[in-house]
């Protein structure tokens, strides 16, 4: 029952953002709500996770059903949508009552969306709900109407059809190979119980169609050139979820196929994620160099991340399964800070334009403390989550003597990280030729969105609660590790 009501929940909250009540921000108050119950149910899901006997939980058999690794997900999607929902209080400025309930009903259709993928357990129906998370997310990257977001709108949707369409076909393969091998029940475990059987052809060519048609929406090279646009054009806790969540969300269907590529030994799938997985980390670490738009140096950033959470599961095994299921907690919660910070950089310099904002510390130092937090913990400075989850990826990947691939690895995020401090030290300490402390102040909506976005980075970074430490392990293994 459970499983239900989070699903309801989110989208019960759509519906009630648009209910024509006079009352002041009515949209952002009930999402706010929403959004923080959406929030207790997930941790209350994680905690029945735990204490399950299968550690499954199933609403609908062979439809609604959660297991650790879909836990995991949907607790990173229920604490962005969250944060993003009280960052939104402060940062939107609409211009009426219709455009609030415009932005809040694709904001909460948008979270309900990506909600339900780690629940669907029939794969052609998760198919139609990552459409739902395109249909949604393309209104609020085009939603301040400009002639750059409804460009960048444009561009975001052509790309992902795109590769929905090519995802399409694999599916299609997938449920071809499946019905050859006399499936009983066409859901992700009935596809693993019945991998063995299933054609290696279809199973080898369904897989890479889904990956590569997922790839565009995850942002993998070549396919990434709609995710810096989308994400310097949309509002930034519109960005916080795209980047944060929305990536990790389409990431998880393809982490879903691995367990039956496995099974069915058709395809030497780690191949497959540490080649697409290097040339992501590599393109976007020498693209972040030479960025002008802050929110495209964070949006580059997530091509990086999503290269790197590829090439740990390419590595296989118990230890880098577990390294890169903390790299995925880790680079959400991060990514969606950044985004926060990024926000507050565009509240106080009304500009995007790197070269134009300078010594942000003394001109607004809460602005230039969160941004400089936001910089470090992203590039992977200790002692915060990504340096944790990175460096446990490379020292798995050493024990397996995986020389060559964490080699580039290692080269490739030195090559990131010194970019992205190069940018972020010039705009927090670059001298713009003035000593006076600004005037402005952030909105408190934002201040407490920066507090709490912070806690799992800091945290993280220092300490896993022995609860979360066993959902992760617990992930890994739903993955082969």
């Amino acid at each position: 029952m459970i499983l239900i009501w989070l699903i309801s929940l989110s989208l019960m909250t759509s519906l009630l953002s648009v209910i024509p009540i006079k009352s002041a921000s009515w949209g952002a108050k009930i999402t706010l709500l929403g959004s923080f119950l959406t929030l207790l149910l997930a941790i209350l899901t994680a905690s029945n996770i735990l204490d399950s006997s299968t550690h499954t939980l199933i609403a609908i058999p062979n439809w609604i059903a959660l297991n650790a690794m879909g836990s995991v997900i949907l607790l990173l999607i229920s604490f962005i949508y969250f944060t993003a929902s009280i960052f939104s209080i402060g940062y939107m400025n609409f211009k009426d009552k219709k455009e609030e309930q415009k932005y809040f009903l694709n904001f909460n259709l948008f979270a309900f969306s990506m909600l339900i993928l780690p629940l669907i357990q029939e794969p052609n129906t998760v198919w139609i709900a990552v459409e739902l998370t395109t249909l949604f997310s393309v209104l609020l990257v085009g939603f301040q109407n400009t002639h750059a977001a409804i460009e960048a709108a444009w561009k975001y949707i052509v790309l992902t059809i795109m590769g929905a369409a090519i995802a399409l076909l694999g599916f299609l393969i997938l449920y071809w190979a499946a019905r050859q091998a006399g499936i009983e029940h066409y859901t992700w475990q009935g596809l693993q119980d019945i991998a063995p059987q299933m054609s290696p052809v279809l199973l080898r060519a369904s897989f890479i169609f889904i990956f590569v048609g997922f790839g565009a929406k995850i942002g993998l090279v070549p396919l990434h050139t709609w995710l810096p646009d989308a994400h310097s054009q949309a509002p930034s806790p519109v960005c916080a979820m795209l980047s944060g969540i929305e990536t990790t969300a389409i990431l998880y269907i393809i982490l879903r196929l691995l367990p039956i590529i496995t099974a069915s030994n058709s395809i030497d799938v780690n191949d497959w994620l540490m080649i697409f997985g290097l040339i992501s980390v590599g393109v976007a670490s020498f693209l972040i160099l030479q960025v002008k738009d802050y929110k495209r140096l964070f949006a580059f950033s997530t091509v990086e991340q999503m290269g790197i959470i590829l090439v740990a599961f390419g590595l296989g095994g118990h230890d880098a399964n577990l390294a890169a299921t903390t790299q995925i907690i880790a680079h959400a919660v991060t990514k969606s800070f950044c985004f926060y910070a990024a926000g507050g950089v565009l509240m106080y310099a009304g500009t995007r334009d790197i070269a134009s904002v300078k010594n942000l510390i003394q001109r607004s130092p809460l602005v230039g403390i969160t941004f400089l937090f936001g910089g470090l913990s992203i590039a992977g400075a200790p002692p915060f989550a990504l340096f944790l989850s990175e460096f446990s990826i490379l020292k798995a990947g050493l024990e397996k003597g995986e020389y060559l691939i964490i080699g580039l690895l290692v080269t490739f995020i030195a090559i990131a990280f010194f970019a992205i401090m190069y940018h972020v030290s010039s705009m927090v300490f670059g001298d713009d030729g003035t000593k006076n402390k600004s005037s402005f102040s952030l909105p408190l909506s934002s201040k407490i969105t920066f507090a709490i976005a912070s806690l799992p980075i800091i945290l993280l970074g220092i300490y896993i609660p022995q609860n979360l430490q066993n959902l992760i392990e617990l992930a890994a293994k739903t993955i082969g590790g």
